[in-house]
Formats: structure tokens, sequence, C-alpha cells
């Protein structure tokens, strides 16, 4: 617009404007004086300013302070009082900047995020519950795990009919007997279903030393060992779509937990099983491992054109949700030797060595 105004008197406004690709009207209506809307006159029906400080004492009062304007105006006019609209108690209410939720609510407390941490086996346990789809349609059976965060291991389990605090519990104290917990060694992490805040549940894990962790309200993310290991037992081939009987669950569950535990070659666990990690046998199989590998190194090397190769690490820690700023266990954790140190060491045969 500017630019019209410097160019238009030498160049002419209809050639300026063309050729900016701005409409005449426009530059024209710029030169327009802005014109001053007066202000709004107040109408003659409107309530003065003593009537509104009186409607809004009558709002104040304590029997309506609590209450919405509409439900004032009902109980005023059942009293055979008219103060104002509706509409003109929201004005009155909007000038004091009293619109807003006037009840006294209660305030839910910030939730923590669950931060826990394993360095070793029966430290946490996560545990949860699933459907399993019975005979017949919204029919179920609940299979009920506990699982050690660190080896994976499933220190226990359960098939019923419905979810119940007293199976639960039962299950927590057999599966803490035959792990020989000791009192403040274990905490145990589950979502906030009814049966893991049963008041049963808390007592038993209180008597036996036990510490309790929840996940977050609507978090879905804040229980993950125990989703993960649900989906590995759904997405196996011979998950059946339906269960015949509490009996047939409880067969496959049998079955599935023994080959889980101690066939199932975890990647997260260095390609061991949860047994061999949960009772202390990852290293002296990742020794063995890493021997199997140096003594192929050394007999065709050519094979490994990035040097000697190195069996996957064996876990040092594993977290439920790990902060940002925490630093690393893994320098603090005894790892097995390395395989060059096995090869330095001369555990090789010394016909491999040659």
């Amino acid at each position: 617009m500017e630019t019209v105004r410097d160019m238009g008197p030498r160049l002419g406004i209809a050639p300026t404007c063309s050729a900016l690709g701005l409409p005449r009207a426009t530059f024209y209506r710029s030169l327009r004086p802005a014109k001053v809307r007066a202000a709004r006159a107040l109408p003659k029906h409107a309530l003065s300013p003593a009537e509104r400080q009186a409607v809004l004492a009558t709002l104040h009062e304590d029997r309506f302070v609590d209450l919405a304007p509409t439900e004032i105006y009902a109980q005023l006019l059942d009293e055979g009082k008219h103060l104002c609209s509706i509409r003109t108690m929201y004005r009155v209410l909007a000038a004091a900047e009293e619109v807003r939720e006037r009840r006294r609510q209660r305030l839910h407390p910030p939730y923590a995020k669950p931060e826990l941490l394993a360095t070793a086996p029966n430290q946490v346990w996560s545990w949860d519950i699933t459907k399993l789809l019975g005979p017949a349609t919204w029919t179920y059976f609940y299979l009920y795990v506990l699982l050690d965060v660190f080896s994976r291991y499933v220190v226990g389990w359960l098939v019923a009919e419905k979810e119940s605090a007293a199976l639960a519990r039962r299950l927590v104290a057999e599966s803490c007997a035959r792990q020989n917990i000791a009192p403040g060694q274990l905490v145990i992490h589950a979502d906030r279903g009814s049966a893991m805040r049963s008041k049963t549940l808390a007592q038993t894990m209180a008597s036996l030393g036990v510490t309790k962790s929840h996940s977050r309200p609507h978090v879905s993310d804040d229980n993950p060992f125990s989703e993960a290991q649900f989906k590995t037992l759904k997405y196996r081939p011979d998950f059946p779509i339906r269960f015949d009987s509490l009996r047939h669950a409880e067969t496959h569950s049998q079955d599935f937990f023994a080959w889980y535990n101690e066939e199932h070659h975890h990647l997260a666990l260095g390609l061991m099983t949860p047994h061999d990690v949960h009772h202390g046998l990852a290293k002296e199989k990742w020794s063995r491992r890493a021997q199997a590998l140096a003594a192929k190194y050394l007999a065709h090397p050519e094979r490994f054109p990035r040097g000697l190769p190195t069996p996957p690490p064996l876990p040092v820690a594993a977290w439920i949700n790990k902060p940002l700023s925490s630093t690393s266990h893994a320098q603090h954790a005894d790892q097995p030797a390395s395989p060059a140190a096995i090869v330095e060491s001369g555990t090789i045969p010394a016909v491999l060595a040659h």
C-alpha cells in the first residue's frame, strides 16, 4: 500500500495498482479515515448497578453457591421471585469473572510414573490376568501369570473361571514360597485391575514383606513385560481359538510355560532361555558359545571380515520406565569373559589354535 502511495502520483494509480495486482478499491478504501464506533448505548431495560449487585449477592448465597443459574432461576420462580433471566445471570457472573466450575471438586493427585530396576532375578516381578475364550460366546477362562522382569521366567501361573482376589493372593504366596523370597527383597508390579488392588492381596504382600507397585491409570505401557509375554502366548501357532474346558486351558498353559521357560531363546536375554538366566546358568553357557565361535574363527578367519565374533551380550539390567537421566548399570555388572580373552587364555583346544 505504501508503494502505491509513493509511486501513484508519478505513474498513475491505476497502472501502479495493476502492476502490483492490487484492486484500486482496496487502495482507495485505505485512504478513508478509520471509523470510530460509538459506544453502544445501554439498553433502557438493562439492570441498574444496584440490581446487578443484588443478583450477584443472591448467586453468592450459601444455598445457591453450588448450583447452576438454571437451577437458581427455577428455585426463585418457585418462591415467587424473578430477578432477571438466566442469560443475565451468566452475564453478571462473567463480569465478576465467576463463569467457571463453582462447585468444590476433588482434585486427584498426580500419579508418579513407576520406575523399577532389576539387576538380578527375584527383584522385580510383573503380573497380569488375560482372558482365554471359552467354549461358548461370552464365556472366558482367566489366566494369571507372575513373571520375573529380569529373567523373563514365569515363576507362577494358574487358570480359573473368574477373576478373584483370593486366587491372586494364593498365587503370590505360593510363588514367593517356591522362590524363597525374603522380606524386603521383592517388588511386584501390576496394573490397576480389581484383583490387583484388592485389600486381601495387599495384606498378603505386606505380611510377606513384598512391595507393591501399580501402573498409572489409563496408561497401557506401564506393564510391558507381562503384555509381551501374553503376546508370545497368543501368537503361537498352536494357540487354540477357543478352549473346550478349564482342563484344556490348564493343559495348554502347562505345555506353553514349560516351553517358554526352558526352550524359548529370548533375544533380550542374549538368546538364552529364561531358565538359564533365572537359575544362574547363562554365564557358563555364554562361555561355551564364545569358545565355539572362537574355534570357528581360528579355523576359518576369512569367513569373519569383522574379526572375532561375539555371542549376544547377557542382560545386566531390566527397567520398567527407565528414566532418561539414569546411567547404565552394564559397566558395573559381572560379565563373562570375552571371546578374545578365551582365545588368549588357551581354553580352546590346541589343535584348533594352529
